[in-house]
């Protein structure tokens, strides 16, 4: 199926423009949340390219005051929100442009949150009704323009933000950390070099395969989910061959949006240990679920081999079994030179013990179609060190 016109509005979950060159439309989406000072908070990669200087005329030229804060590691942690909340403070602005890849994203949507928050940062942590301690009149407003597509950070109630005290990443949640406005716009993807499209689309596949296999009932993201694997099949290859491909650069986001928007309904145990992984060790978020995925699916096959099959025969692939979608996983993974080991990007077994005992606490874990226990999350995490399937 081909389309002849890639622009939409979309109301679900929030406000989505997308379009080549919509973010043309940002200073009026700035003015319709009431914004006259926004602060646009980018990654410090970003700052320095021409779109986010772009996007800060674009601001002024339309009679706004825009500042930058842009201090933020590729893994945020507390000490990057800290800072941009003083500088948001510091400069008298009124709402959050949350502009970049996923780091940029959640340092910025958790800064929005904590300007008007007088509790600190963990007191929100995804954990319980921690999210009742929100002053919610003190939240602002948000327009998010990702600039890659994986982590669907846009669409996102949550922030994941590292700890550094206690080395592990922590997820601030709150509803109002949902974005009101979200530009999707291709064109500011097009530069993204061929190794960070294959790591941040495999990041999206990650969302939607681990929402679909979720074992909670939410039907709605299934179907989500199943689209979404299938623009990642169709559309990622092309995306990482040709960067200038506006057709696959616009599916990715798609993708990588309705990722997010799936896994309301869970992630599972990829997150789980990428994310005790990414504290540890700094790597790259969606490096560590390209990795990890074979290696879980394989662990998880006895529970989600009926809906692996489903999804098989709707991507169309030409083994419908777990085996043939697994296969074809490791060829796309091959493919993209996603590497086959853990052990390939500088992670050995040395903190094994630990890494398993952080992965069975993430919140992720609970999404997982198995209960694994903490010797099996070890096993999983060996396997993908060593390589064993």
């Amino acid at each position: 199926m081909s389309y002849q016109n890639l622009n939409g509005n979309w109301n679900y979950p929030t406000n989505i423009r997308a379009g080549a060159g919509r973010i043309m439309e940002l200073a009026d989406c700035v003015k319709e949340l009431g914004m006259h000072s926004p602060l646009l908070v980018t990654d410090s990669g970003l700052a320095e390219l021409p779109m986010v200087k772009d996007a800060i005329k674009l601001c002024i030229a339309n009679g706004l005051s825009c500042g930058l804060f842009s201090q933020i590691k590729s893994n945020p942690n507390g000490e990057n929100v800290t800072e941009g909340v003083a500088a948001y403070h510091a400069g008298n602005h009124d709402g959050i442009i949350a502009f970049g890849g996923g780091s940029g994203l959640d340092a910025a949507k958790a800064i929005a949150l904590m300007v008007g928050q007088d509790r600190p940062l963990w007191d929100f942590e995804d954990v319980g009704d921690n999210y009742l301690r929100v002053n919610v009149a003190g939240v602002a407003p948000i327009v998010a323009i990702p600039t890659t597509a994986g982590t669907g950070s846009e669409v996102g109630r949550a922030s994941v933000i590292v700890d550094e005290e206690k080395h592990l990443k922590r997820i601030i949640f709150h509803p109002k950390m949902l974005p009101s406005i979200v530009i999707l716009d291709p064109e500011l993807t097009v530069g993204l070099p061929p190794h960070i499209t294959a790591a941040t689309g495999m990041d999206a596949l990650s969302h939607n395969l681990e929402a679909l296999c979720s074992p909670f009932y939410h039907p709605l993201a299934e179907g989500i989910a199943i689209e979404g694997v299938r623009l990642v099949k169709e559309y990622l290859p092309r995306a990482v061959s040709d960067g200038s491909d506006i057709e696959a650069r616009t599916q990715m986001l798609v993708a990588s949006t309705m990722g997010a928007t799936a896994f309301q309904k869970g992630l599972g145990g990829m997150h789980a240990l990428a994310h005790p992984l990414g504290a540890l060790y700094d790597a790259h978020h969606g490096l560590l679920n390209a990795i990890l995925m074979p290696y879980v699916l394989q662990a998880n096959k006895e529970v989600i081999n009926e809906r692996i099959v489903r999804l098989a025969r709707f991507i169309d692939l030409p083994d419908c079994t777990f085996d043939g979608f697994l296969n074809w996983v490791l060829d796309m993974r091959s493919s993209l030179n996603i590497p086959h080991t853990l052990a390939e990007i500088g992670i050995d077994q040395q903190q094994q013990s630990l890494v398993a005992a952080m992965a069975i606490e993430d919140p992720s874990a609970a999404g997982n179609p198995i209960n694994f226990t903490t010797d099996q999350y070890q096993q999983i995490f060996i396997n993908a060190v060593t390589g064993k399937l």
